[in-house]
């Protein structure tokens, strides 16, 4: 992934909606993905799920101990899959 790709895709904002994770990109681009998909997000509560911090590399969510990358967000990889 080169720098002026991963800028151009930096994530601006993520918000938990009905059931959701919704990440909006510089670019323009939006990603979403059911929560459930996730074994950690799934454990979660709405109030837990709503507190994302973002950054350029990705998001992270302090109460549930779970990070995510913009690499793995691009790739439709939202974290430990089961099995």
């Amino acid at each position: 992934m080169s720098t002026s790709n991963t800028l151009a895709n930096s994530p601006i904002r993520a918000n938990f909606e009905r059931g959701e994770i919704v990440v909006r990109m510089k670019s323009g681009r939006e990603v979403r993905f059911r929560a459930s998909l996730n074994p950690r997000l799934a454990k979660g509560t709405p109030t837990q799920l709503a507190r994302i911090e973002v950054s350029p590399y990705g998001l992270h969510w302090r109460d549930l101990d779970e990070d995510l990358s913009l690499r793995g967000l691009l790739q439709s990889d939202f974290g430990q899959r089961k099995g």
